[in-house]
């Protein structure tokens, strides 16, 4: 984007602080046996619809930008890094089988990326019905479809004892991600904010828009972050 609009990274800035926020969650849960964060309504809100919402965010600056090829490629790229690092944690015996991350928030970003280019031409209405199809899609065969091999689950169809940390499947996520191009295209057509009049060098917005342009430094780094200050701590203790 040759102009950024500040209320995207606004929006993207509270979706990692979202994504954060689960994963010292998982991680006290993990290390020091809180169960009880984790069965929050509100744990289960932020893990359910924090990553829907940045797929949603990330169909709309898809519009906006360009090179989504290169840029889908890094994406895709920093998901198998983690995925490499949660295999590496099963293979020390630091945590069981389902940390391990197998198509993940970054995975499937930078693969709806990858494929923007077979859609963006589309007519606006088509992009917008294709896009709540694919999500229909996938919500339903989210809880009625489980399938003995084990190799669809980039698609969501996985067997019954299935388990990862982080899992976002094409679909319904490849839905949220294009029906994000609808609005980008209709929304965002003019490609400017939609909120002239408030001011962004608010601290507030400043700090949720800084985090919001980077926003994969800041997922990439958290976890190892909030992982070895818990080690340091259960070293102290």
């Amino acid at each position: 984007m040759k102009k950024r609009i500040w209320e995207l990274d606004v929006l993207r800035g509270v979706c990692i602080l979202g994504m954060v926020v689960v994963h010292l969650i998982y991680d006290l849960q993990t290390f020091f046996s809180l169960p009880f964060l984790a069965d929050s309504q509100l744990f289960d809100l932020i893990k359910q619809w924090g990553g829907v919402l940045f797929l949603l965010i990330s169909g709309i600056c898809v519009t906006l930008g360009s090179h989504p090829v290169r840029r889908g490629l890094i994406v895709f790229a920093c998901g198998l890094i983690c995925s490499a690092v949660t295999a590496g944690m099963y293979f020390l015996n630091m945590a069981d089988k389902s940390i391990i991350i197998y198509f993940g928030v970054l995975h499937c970003l930078g693969v709806c990326m990858l494929l923007w280019p077979l859609f963006k031409r589309l007519p606006v209405w088509a992009l917008g019905l294709l896009g709540l199809g694919l999500t229909v899609l996938g919500l339903w065969i989210s809880g009625n479809v489980v399938v003995d091999f084990p190799w669809l689950f980039p698609l969501g169809l996985v067997p019954g004892d299935f388990a990862s940390s982080d899992y976002f499947p094409l679909l319904s996520n490849l839905g949220f991600f294009l029906v994000g191009a609808f609005l980008g295209k209709t929304l965002y057509r003019k490609k400017e904010t939609l909120l002239p009049r408030v001011n962004p060098a608010n601290p507030v917005l400043a700090f949720f828009t800084l985090l919001g342009k980077w926003s994969l430094p800041v997922y990439l780094l958290h976890q190892p972050v909030i992982t070895g200050l818990l080690y340091l701590i259960l070293e102290i203790l």
